[in-house]
């Protein structure tokens, strides 16, 4: 398939179509932490702009935004309620496996419904072989936006009918990506949690369910990709990587600039002045905003180069996949401590619902605990820069 031509447009850039619809996330983000379900109308600003779409393949009615692209999206809509940004990001991420399905397949799925959303979430699951497909038995959970998904799915251990584990040629356990209506489990409301409320990233549990053999593949394996692009070289560890950091500079910008409105009115108790007075406040801002900017900064260098040497080269190198894990861990803990330094100026007005900040508070150390925050990340890119062999898991 040819990967110049699809069937839909995108003259305007994913981020201005996010920022088009700031409004909209701003009326409706206290409704969704208090309800952890997106708004009619929140969800209809999303697909209007086709948010959900951005790393979709274009046969599909994607856009194949490049991944600068698609951080600047990402990013914006943090900057106004992390969790409708980690829900974008997420439905990306999962829609990136259409470059891996059956072209028929993928074409039900999101090229004749314009309102598709593929949501998934780690877990104990196995799919064991049967005529015609797999039965799938499992509990899977963290499912981001699995509340307004249409299709949820599964990355599984493949099993003989006899339960014995398939192994590949060189040994290693045979993995499938398995696809199924959302209408076919039940979700459960697991997602009691302090940041994040928003995402709804609740569970669900499979028993023997059916998935024919159509709507399964092996997600980021080469040789089960059906449509080529430059952007599908990525492994979509590496999207998400990009697009969860962006997240997290996203709530940092968001935070840094209510408390610069916030600090010319404050004067703390038993203060003379105010906070933006203060020198102590004045350092450790100035030091926040430049965390943020380096961050930043640092993140959208690595990412236009590696896209412009992926374009050059057709093929994305492990150099290449190393840096965008090495930015994008940087990144998120970046702003995390930009955040954390402001959050200690701001005193006991942070602490409050009715202010702009505890929010961002919470979503940031969230944002930390995820897979994409781990500090071990450091250590797998510093272990590939002495030249030891790299751990591709997370690249």
């Amino acid at each position: 398939m040819d990967g110049a031509k699809g069937p839909r447009r995108f003259e305007t850039p994913p981020g201005e179509r996010a920022a088009a619809i700031a409004d909209v996330i701003d009326a409706h983000a206290d409704a969704l932490e208090a309800t952890q379900r997106m708004s009619a109308e929140l969800l209809d600003a999303l697909h209007e702009q086709a948010l959900f779409r951005m790393l979709l393949p274009k046969p599909y009615g994607g856009e194949e935004a490049n991944p600068v692209a698609f951080m600047e999206a990402i990013e914006t809509l943090a900057r106004h309620d992390a969790s409708v940004a980690w829900c974008v990001c997420q439905a990306n991420g999962c829609a990136m496996t259409a470059a891996y399905l059956a072209p028929a397949t993928a074409d039900l799925i999101w090229g004749k419904d314009p309102r598709a959303v593929v949501a998934w979430g780690p877990g104990r699951s196995a799919a064991v072989e049967t005529e015609g497909g797999y039965l799938l038995s499992g509990s899977l959970m963290f499912a981001s936006g699995g509340r307004h998904a249409t299709w949820l799915g599964a990355h599984s251990p493949v099993k003989t009918p006899e339960g014995a584990g398939r192994k590949a040629a060189d040994g290693r356990p045979v993995l499938a990506t398995l696809l199924f209506p959302a209408s076919s489990v039940a979700m459960q409301e697991i997602w009691d949690v302090i940041g994040l409320r928003g995402t709804a990233s609740d569970g669900y549990d499979v028993d023997k369910l059916f998935v024919p053999a159509a709507l399964t593949t092996a997600r980021d394996d080469e040789a089960a990709r059906t449509y080529r692009a430059p952007l599908y070289h990525y492994p979509s560890m590496s999207l998400f990587s990009m697009g969860f950091a962006s997240v997290a500079l996203g709530i940092a910008q968001g935070f840094l600039g209510d408390f610069l409105g916030f600090a010319q009115g404050k004067t703390p108790r038993l203060s003379k002045s105010t906070i933006a007075d203060s020198p102590v406040a004045q350092s450790e801002t100035a030091l926040a905003s430049a965390r943020i900017m380096a961050a930043r900064a640092f993140l959208r260098q690595e990412a236009s180069q590696v896209w412009a040497e992926t374009l050059a080269n057709d093929r994305l190198s492990i150099a290449g996949r190393a840096r965008i894990r090495l930015a994008t861990t940087f990144a998120i803990h970046e702003a995390k401590a930009a955040v954390d330094g402001l959050y200690d100026l701001a005193g006991a007005d942070a602490i409050f619902a009715s202010r702009p900040f505890e929010r961002r508070f919470r979503d940031i150390h969230t944002v930390t605990q995820q897979l994409q925050g781990r500090k071990t990340h450091f250590q797998s890119v510093g272990a590939w820069l002495m030249g030891r062999d790299p751990d591709l898991s997370v690249m």
